[in-house]
């Protein structure tokens, strides 16, 4: 009896098992999620996972029928992550490779016709269904479909051979894939099911003046008599619709009233979900998508005659990244939905209103998730490099049709690029200068005609320039890399040359109309001789936002760029995603990229650090830029506090204040400067700004900062206060009489800083103090600052970075190696620990965290040359406070010599950096303070 129970038993406990197990099992499959919350049926299944796979490196497969149930197949990718990205899990051996899988239509399908659809692979793919073919597409970033319908064998195992042939053409579309080649499938496969007449597109085009949407849908063969489109609307509380489709058509086209619309907005992004079905007598093919209630147009700033993009007839001043949209690990392809979530979140976070998706149409869901969380997206075409030849305009025709049906219904798209910066339409010819020649113009001007007609509710862009040449637009944008201290010249230049009927950054003979003006690239990635290489981009940035602010006729800006990527390193995050550190919080209490990005703006130009006297009252410059509506009354509260660090690196405050600033809505103007007087005795000072409302609310936070001298410190002084006097010898840090480094020793700018990488030492030897005499010495200290260093590659013996072409992903790939790099302060430490002797004897062991470089290295920055290179920029140490012990104190008077040794152990060679007074955070030389009885 017990036995016959057994198997029963066996069973249930099987199934529970499996019911546990089974959201496990699920995760297993990358990206589990339908690849479009656009465009859903319910009847549909996923293929991602693990296919068996082949390189036909000597394109052979087809000859060799491949497609044949007898060919092995020896290797395993994951798809959908194109091969050579380590998501992948294979390496790039080859141009063409074979995917293989087995899969099992559901006999509950029967009825229905099926279909296998990849959301993009690159470039040429075939299929074949248990060795018979099923098609082949052309084209490697929109979605296609293969009908399976007449070789199905309902419920059996059978298998799916899909060829993609990736061989590099000059007319393909390439875009910048030379951060990773995006080699076959990389967006998600999957099986649908479908009614012989079936939706193949679904367009709302939303009327927010007029209350309501436009339908259109098409399908895929002409409808029959009793056909109904009905509309379920699942958000919005509206009533269903139904419409009759006119027997012989394949399309249809209607308007539904949405009284009192809730609009979609970047602060209240809402979305109205909907479910169409295409019912007849016998079938119903339903479809979930959305769309958003929104209007994209262009408006004058209030109070003026400068247009901007708007959103819902209110201008909106652009705050955006350059999105590479690469990932390190899967190249184009995302490991996760939340990732491609926290993407949007990650430009969210620092006040951004807007990315560009460069050069790539991108992944269906992150641009759902633009949608959903509230991020206007431009969008890219990707471009061919070879020349304008009649394929290669084929190849980008057939792009922009299909990213413009695909991604209709995203709210968050409020422009199509079709080009970026004339690449791939100047004609290259042997022996002749290679020419953007008049015929290719007028094709881009079809190509801009055609979007419009795609899309007449969208902005368009001919060509999101760096050589001033546009042709047709609904925008102005040009792109620009240039030092902070270029940006006031150059933003002056462009507002000035502005206008209706000029031909700056126009060509052939055509001139501006009244589209809005704004920069579509900025930063500092290429603004130095030989790029900048890793380097903190925030000292720049910082003196770049001031400017555009004092600019409002510039609608907005773009930054290069969202995220590093394989050899352009400025972008806010690393290429991990990890975060950067500015140093602003430190410098602005609490001030991070927010305050840069505030509809909220109280700039002082560009000046981040001047040269000013001890005790001299100066004007600081202040220009007011409300790009806003908001209503925060009639006058707000600019908070101040001048602070900052004497010559031995104590902070000090010296001085607070408060001014009342006139508010209007979208008011930008120039106000009286502000004044403050400066310490009296030498210092660096940081004059710090909050901006409150009535009700103490900060609305933006500023700083600009002060170096306070009357030209180099004294070698030696004595100073005295109420309770203390002190004797201070300085001695800088190039005068070292004794150095010896395992890696490297060098000096910056003439030995404003010194460097010592790997393990080694400094030793400085001075007199013992004339007429001191050791028992009127109380005690004697040591202040230095100092930080770890790493050799960087673009120091190392031998280093001959050569660029090659970044935009095809050549390079050095090494962030320190290009000559201006120092990289930025991020979350990976470089730890180093220096012992500081006095005449022999220890004064102790410090940790030396990092060699960072960021905002408070002002005085790194600001003893830059303006000749367009950098030397170590931003690069600032950690206050060093040794207790001089008595021993060595009086051995040092006793040999009437001072002998200061500082060192790292080989137990922790982490470098040594030593900042002189006009270098690094603080204003202060290597100091010995004796003080005296």
């Amino acid at each position: 009896m017990l036995s016959s129970k057994l198997p029963n038993a066996f069973c249930v406990v099987l199934l529970l098992l499996l019911n546990v197990l089974a959201p496990a099992i699920a995760e297993t499959i990358p990206l589990p999620e339908h690849p479009r919350p656009d465009f859903q049926r319910p009847h549909w299944e996923n293929l991602n996972g693990q296919w068996e796979f082949k390189f036909d490196k000597e394109n052979q497969g087809e000859k060799g029928q491949w497609a044949s149930k007898e060919v092995a197949f020896p290797e395993t990718i994951t798809v959908p992550f194109p091969w050579g990205s380590e998501l992948s899990g294979l390496e790039n051996k080859a141009d063409i490779g074979w995917y293989r899988r087995s899969i099992e239509v559901p006999t509950s399908w029967k009825d229905k016709r099926i279909f296998l659809v990849v959301g993009a692979s690159d470039w040429v793919t075939n299929g074949w269904l248990d060795g018979k073919p099923v098609g082949e597409h052309r084209g490697g970033y929109t979605p296609f479909e293969f009908e399976l319908t007449n070789d199905v064998q309902w419920g059996q195992t059978q298998e799916l051979t899909l060829r993609v042939d990736d061989t590099p053409h000059p007319f393909k579309l390439e875009g910048k894939q030379g951060y990773g080649e995006a080699k076959g499938i990389w967006q998600t496969t999957y099986l649908e099911a479908r009614p012989a007449l079936h939706i193949t597109s679904l367009h709302y085009s939303p009327d927010i003046d007029s209350e309501k949407v436009t339908v259109k849908a098409k399908f895929n063969e002409v409808a029959r008599t009793d056909t109904e489109l009905h509309l379920h609307f699942k958000t919005g509380d509206l009533a269903d619709v139904a419409k009759a489709v006119t027997s012989g058509e394949s399309e249809i086209e209607f308007e539904v009233q949405i009284p009192d619309a809730h609009l979609w907005s970047l602060e209240d992004p809402f979305l109205y979900e909907t479910t169409a079905s295409l019912k007849t007598p016998d079938s119903s093919d339903q479809v979930d998508t959305y769309f958003g209630m929104r209007k994209i147009s262009v408006a004058k700033l209030p109070g003026t005659d400068h247009p901007y993009v708007s959103l819902n007839n209110k201008p909106i001043y652009l705050q955006m990244s350059l999105d590479q949209s690469y990932h390190r690990e899967g190249f184009y392809t995302f490991p996760s939905d939340e990732f491609m979530r926290d993407e949007i979140l990650r430009s969210k976070r620092i006040g951004l209103n807007a990315n560009r998706i460069h050069i790539k149409i991108e992944v269906p869901r992150k641009l759902y998730w633009a949608d959903r969380l509230g991020l206007l997206i431009m969008a890219d075409v990707p471009n061919f490099w070879g020349n304008p030849t009649k394929e290669a305009q084929t190849e980008s025709e057939f792009a922009l049709r299909g990213m413009v049906d695909r991604d209709y219904n995203h709210p968050a798209i409020f422009s199509w690029v079709t080009f970026n910066e004339t690449w791939g339409l100047f004609t290259n010819e042997e022996g002749k200068e290679r020419a953007y020649r008049p015929d290719t113009q007028k094709w881009v001007i079809e190509m801009y005609r055609l979007a419009k007609k795609l899309d007449p509710t969208r902005l368009v862009e001919d060509n999101s320039p760096c050589n001033y040449d546009h042709t047709e637009t609904d925008l102005n944008t040009w792109h620009d890399y240039l030092p902070g201290y270029a940006w006031r010249d150059r933003l002056e230049q462009i507002v000035r040359d502005t206008h209706a009927g000029s031909k700056w950054n126009f060509i052939g003979g055509r001139t501006q109309g009244n589209q809005p003006l704004f920069n579509s690239e900025c930063g500092n990635v290429w603004g130095y001789e030989g790029s900048t290489g890793d380097v903190d981009y925030s000292w720049d940035y910082h003196i770049m936002m001031n400017e555009f602010r004092r600019q409002p006729k510039i609608a907005g800006w773009l930054y290069t760029e969202h995220h590093d990527v394989i050899n352009e390193w400025n972008g806010y995050y690393r290429f991990d995603r990890s975060e950067k550190h500015t140093g602003m919080d430190e410098l602005g209490s609490g001030m991070n990229l927010k305050d840069l990005h505030s509809p909220f703006y109280m700039s002082t130009g560009d000046q981040l650090c001047r040269d000013v006297k001890p005790g001299e009252t100066v004007e600081i410059p202040l220009f007011a830029s409300f790009l806003t509506d908001e209503a925060a009354g009639d006058e707000l509260v600019l908070k101040t506090e001048l602070y900052g660090w004497d010559t031995l690196g104590r902070r000090e405050t010296y001085s607070r204040g408060k001014t009342m600033i006139p508010y209007q809505p979208w008011m930008a103007k120039e106000l009286e400067p502000l004044k403050a007087t400066m310490p009296e005795r030498p210092a660096l000072a940081v004059l710090q700004m909050t901006l409150e409302n009535r009700a103490g609310v900060v609305l933006q936070r500023n700083f600009t900062t002060f170096l306070v001298s009357e030209g180099p410190s004294k070698r030696t002084e004595t100073v005295s206060t109420d309770t203390v006097k002190q004797q201070v010898v300085r001695f800088a840090p190039e005068t070292f009489t004794k150095a010896e480094w395992t890696q490297k020793q060098w000096n910056v700018l003439d030995g404003l800083k010194v460097n010592g990488a790997g393990s080694g030492y400094f030793e400085y030897r001075m007199p013992w103090p004339e007429g001191m005499d050791a028992s009127d010495v109380a005690g004697v200290s040591f202040v230095v600052e100092t930080s770890a260093k790493q050799l960087f590659g673009k120091d190392r013996e031998g280093n001959k970075a050569k660029e090659g072409d970044f935009m095809r992903g050549q390079g050095t790939h090494d962030p320190s190696r290009l000559p201006n790099a120092y990289p930025m302060t991020d979350t990976v430490m470089f730890p180093s620990e220096v012992r500081v002797r006095f005449n022999g004897i220890s004064a102790g062991t410090f940790q030396l965290q990092d060699d960072p470089a960021d905002h408070r290295g002002i005085l790194s920055w600001h003893s830059q040359p303006h000749d367009r290179k950098l030397r170590e920029a931003g690069s600032y140490g950690y206050l060093v406070q040794a207790v001089l012990p008595t021993a060595a104190v009086k051995a040092a008077a006793k040999a009437k010599e001072i002998v200061i040794r500082l060192e790292v152990d080989s137990a922790l060679p982490g470098g040594l950096a030593i900042y002189g007074e006009r270098f690094g955070r603080y204003p202060l030389d290597p100091t010995i303070v004796f003080s005296l009885k």
